[in-house]
């Protein structure tokens, strides 16, 4: 990946590893837009954004997708992102399919991959942008023990209810993987560089990204 020119980072990454931190601390230290694919995802979700919407908008603002870009995702950090929290379930649109918002997202995705050099978090971006010219493409991984200890921290679980979490979501994320690629994001072949961020801080993590990087 040559940092002179516009570039994408993608990191994937499993609950409770410190990637989404990573992803957003990294992107800070490049200066360049952080994006959390599954913001993006609620997002599309919340407000019914379709493939054929996405198209429609297309057609009658040409612009469109750099404002939503920025709205959704804003240089350097998400941290003035207007609307989200995590009750935004409540106002998911039971009619948006998982292929509906696969699609739309994959457009966005791109979209913010276009506009210039950023990072994206999320577990199917080194698939969508995988004909992206210059990108890297990051896996962060972590023991049980450790994923089970941030989640307790991040969320307030017991020990049992953090497993649960991190069983629900592994095999959900895996599902959703095989479902739209045909493969399984725990293929070392799909990234550049894969981490263990056991014994790491996410500063660190970040600063071993930026080390490969050169």
């Amino acid at each position: 990946m040559d940092r002179n020119q516009k570039f994408v980072i993608t990191i994937a990454r499993e609950v409770g590893s410190g990637g989404r931190t990573v992803g957003r601390r990294l992107a800070e230290k490049l200066g360049v837009r952080y994006s959390d694919k599954e913001l993006v995802r609620a997002l599309v979700e919340k407000f019914g954004l379709s493939v054929y919407e996405i198209e429609r908008l297309k057609g009658e603002k040409k612009n469109w997708l750099t404002d939503f870009i920025q709205w959704v995702a804003p240089v350097p950090s998400v941290k003035n992102i207007i609307g989200f929290d995590a009750k935004f379930a409540e106002d998911f649109r039971p009619d948006v399919t998982s292929s509906d918002v696969f699609k739309a997202e994959s457009e966005i995705i791109r979209g913010i991959a276009d506009n210039g050099s950023c990072v994206i978090a999320g577990r199917s971006g080194y698939f969508i942008l995988k004909d992206h010219p210059n990108r890297l493409d990051v896996f962060i991984t972590a023991s049980r023990d450790s994923r089970i200890r941030r989640v307790m921290l991040k969320q307030g679980l017991t020990a049992e209810e953090a497993g649960i979490v991190i069983d629900s979501v592994d095999t959900a994320r895996e599902n959703y993987i095989k479902n739209f690629t045909g493969g399984s994001r725990y293929d070392a072949r799909n990234y550049d560089l894969v981490i263990n961020s056991d014994g790491h801080t996410e500063e660190q993590i970040a600063d071993i990204i930026l080390s490969y990087i050169g």
